[in-house]
């Protein structure tokens, strides 16, 4: 299965037991491959979410499975090669953009010159270079969530999920957030996952997705 990144089987997630089960996701059976892009689209609560964290490794499905045919877990409990941007920047507010970036290599036993230089590398690559010593009240929201991207890039993920990274950016910072995701994808040759409420940033990719309900639909 060398042309498959992550692959759902009959996926499901349920919260809760009993009378106060809430199912989130239901049957999803689905693939993403190298270079795959794919807009993954729905209302809120339709389980959006929950299906990227599932392909991220960051959730255990409640039935079927969700596998990574390529990789083994890694360090803490996920495939050491996916990478997620989540809806907001999470940065470490005392540390500055490059130092950021760096601290996930750091925690996972990168030496300290070595995730310096990757963290380098990686706000280059997306044309951040300028906000290297900037810590986050410093940055924009727009700002903020690109360095996120570049935390993300910097180890070297061959599947990118990004979990509404321009859900809380205007027009003009949000297009700039997909065409950072997707120089990032094609730089790496990663597949890319994205969801997003937005057409206009649905329309940029190959294939769109649709939830309702906790399951894909045509």
């Amino acid at each position: 299965m060398s042309d498959v990144l992550v692959s759902c089987v009959d996926a499901g997630r349920t919260f809760g037991h009993g009378q106060l089960a809430v199912v989130a996701v239901r049957g999803v059976t689905c693939t993403v491959g190298p270079r795959s892009r794919v807009a993954l689209m729905g209302p809120s609560g339709s389980g959006k979410s929950t299906l990227l964290h599932l392909m991220a490794g960051l959730d255990r499905p409640t039935s079927g499975s969700v596998g990574w045919p390529q990789w083994d877990e890694g360090p803490f409990g996920h495939p050491s090669r996916v990478g997620m941007v989540f809806q907001g920047p999470s940065l470490v507010p005392a540390m500055t953009a490059l130092e950021n970036v760096a601290f996930p290599l750091l925690l996972e036993g990168t030496s300290h010159e070595e995730a310096m230089a990757r963290a380098e590398e990686s706000l280059d690559l997306l044309g951040l270079t300028g906000l290297a010593g900037k810590v986050p009240d410093q940055l924009s929201g727009g700002q903020a969530q690109r360095v996120a991207v570049a935390r993300v890039v910097a180890s070297r993920p061959q599947l990118i999920v990004a979990d509404e990274p321009t859900g809380r950016l205007d027009r003009a910072a949000g297009d700039r957030v997909v065409d950072v995701l997707l120089d990032a994808a094609e730089h790496l040759g990663a597949g890319l996952v994205l969801a997003t409420h937005d057409e206009l940033s649905a329309r940029r990719v190959e294939q769109v997705w649709r939830m309702g309900e906790g399951e894909l639909r045509p």
